[in-house]
């Protein structure tokens, strides 16, 4: 006597959901776990973050807070996030390691790559804003402070603008994985991205002109390595396409035969 199909997709599903539930518990604790020494440290990650404003900030200048309570809360939120970010490839993993199972072997080899490029551009991104475009723009807003007008800036606006900021150039650093997905899954041929780069280019800087403060340093900061991505992107969905045609994928002999 067969099993009940209605019994058996009950099962599956509260394995999974069960599965799903440790999962998050693992992502939990590997945030709390890095959560404990940012929040340690967190005058002093706070003090390193705002480094690139107080670099060229006028003489005799500093940072305020304005809230009874800021100078607490605002380091305290700044390591919560911090901790977000040194476990974020744990807690992909742990999301790669539940979906993993259900996708066919030329699927997994495509994704590895992909997710582990996308981990460390939006990294790179973090970095770039905050090596490059931190001291530049700063320094632009310092210069065209107003006569009489004092600098000071309070600390939670600060952190909130620069968490933006991270947040911003992560993402746009995820051009190229974007451009491979486009390309790899049918969306958009190389040769239309080709065609359409003054498209893109003019698109790029209106992008960079909205998740930018208003000056022409920031928007370039932002657009000119969109671009370079962008290209990059497009020579990278051009090498794939190459290799995925000189070796044919062949469906997962295991997952096909769950059908």
């Amino acid at each position: 006597m067969s099993a009940d199909p209605e019994k058996l997709a009950e099962g599956s599903l509260i394995s999974h959901l069960l599965e799903l539930r440790d999962r998050l518990l693992r992502s939990m604790i590997a945030i709390g776990i890095a959560f404990v020494p940012a929040v340690y440290y967190s005058n002093d990650i706070f003090t390193f973050v705002a480094s690139p404003l107080l670099a060229k900030l006028p003489p005799g200048s500093n940072l305020i807070a304005t809230g009874v309570m800021s100078p607490f809360t605002t380091p305290f939120k700044l390591s919560f996030f911090v901790a977000l970010l040194a476990a974020m490839p744990y807690v992909i993993y742990q999301l790669w390691a539940f979906v993993a199972p259900g996708l066919y072997r030329h699927e997994k080899r495509f994704a590895t790559p992909l997710l582990l490029s996308a981990i460390v551009l939006f990294y790179v991104g973090v970095g770039f804003a905050y090596t490059f475009v931190f001291p530049v723009m700063f320094q632009f807003f310092a210069a065209t402070t107003p006569k009489g007008v004092a600098m000071m800036t309070d600390i939670n606006q600060y952190l909130d603008f620069v968490l933006t900021m991270f947040f911003c150039f992560g993402v746009a650093f995820e051009v190229p994985v974007a451009v491979v997905l486009l390309v790899v899954m049918g969306v958009v041929p190389i040769e239309k991205l080709k065609q359409h780069r003054g498209y893109v280019l003019i698109g790029i800087f209106i992008l960079a002109a909205l998740l930018t403060p208003p000056d022409a340093i920031s928007q370039c900061s932002l657009a000119i390595p969109m671009y370079l991505l962008y290209e990059g992107g497009i020579l990278m969905a051009r090498l794939l396409s190459r290799g995925r045609s000189a070796h044919p994928e062949e469906p997962d002999p295991g997952k096909a035969g769950d059908g």
